[in-house]
């Protein structure tokens, strides 16, 4: 399976910025690609949420369930249904040399073969400058506050 991940250092105490990226309601309003996030389900210690976002103005639609380790700092996600077949992975945050270090982790499969193949590159491409743009997002947010 295909995986991207992508860093960040964040200039603010990593539980705020931990505590923040958990808030996924609020992503809609600091994050342009993503259109809606809705909690369907609150549970201990996670949510399960649907997700509307645009990739290369394509709408993508999923429904994800997060487990949140508060002591760990650490998000997992994986996809319960949606146009993918498989989309799961982490969000990290470690506090070191003065910053927040913000690792996104996906784990990715459309499903397809042979669409993989002729698109594979660019697939990853867009995966990558999604996680890019939704860590420089949680980044200016963060540092906002």
């Amino acid at each position: 399976m295909p995986y991207v991940e992508t860093r960040i250092a964040i200039a603010a105490p990593a539980k705020t910025v931990y505590e923040l990226a958990k808030d996924q309601e609020r992503f809609p309003q600091f994050m342009p690609d993503v259109e809606s996030v809705t909690i369907l389900r609150r549970q201990p210690g996670g949510v399960v949420s649907r997700w509307k976002t645009l990739v290369e103005e394509a709408p993508i639609e999923w429904t994800e369930e997060d487990v949140f380790d508060d002591a760990a700092l650490r998000i997992d996600y994986k996809l319960v249904e949606g146009d993918l077949d498989k989309f799961e992975g982490a969000w990290t945050f470690e506090h070191r040399d003065g910053v927040t270090h913000v690792a996104l982790g996906v784990e990715y499969d459309f499903g397809v073969p042979t669409l993989a193949e002729l698109i594979g590159p660019t697939l990853e491409k867009k995966v990558r400058e999604n996680s890019e743009m939704m860590l420089a997002a949680l980044k200016r947010e963060a540092e906002q506050t």
